[in-house]
């Protein structure tokens, strides 16, 4: 199974799934991690030069609407293959999407990559909802 951590430092869980620049994906075999692979993400740097209400739904719920939905599918392209993702917080609109695509996305405090990892495969992990803004 192969699991995505956002990341700027290829070893800990970066706070902010938009603001990250990498994914860390991380392949696990039997209960152990087997490969690790460091991969580009979009974030939102490379959308600064958007009209910020184009990602803004009817209700004015920011990272909802067809935009944000197709900002969202960009960043996750590089992680089509992967189950989960894992990070230390993310928007509410991102979470949604991210669970249509059929990755899971986690928000967890372990901050660790491997540490996350594991305990994402041994069924430990906490997914910190409230955190979502």
């Amino acid at each position: 199974m192969k699991i995505a951590t956002i990341t700027e430092d290829g070893k800990t869980i970066s706070q902010h799934f938009g603001r990250a620049l990498n994914y860390m994906v991380v392949t696990v075999e039997d209960g152990k991690i087997t490969h690790r692979e460091l991969r580009s993400k979009l974030g939102h740097g490379q959308f600064e030069s958007e009209n910020h209400d184009q990602h803004s739904d009817g209700a004015g719920r920011h990272g909802y609407g067809p935009a944000a939905d197709h900002r969202h599918g960009q960043m996750a392209a590089s992680i089509s293959d992967c189950e989960a993702l894992l990070c230390g917080g993310m928007g509410r609109g991102a979470y949604e999407n991210l669970n249509i695509r059929h990755i899971r996305p986690v928000i967890t405090d372990l901050i660790d990559i491997d540490e996350a990892v594991l305990a994402y495969v041994r069924g430990d992990i906490v997914d910190h909802i409230e955190k979502l803004h």
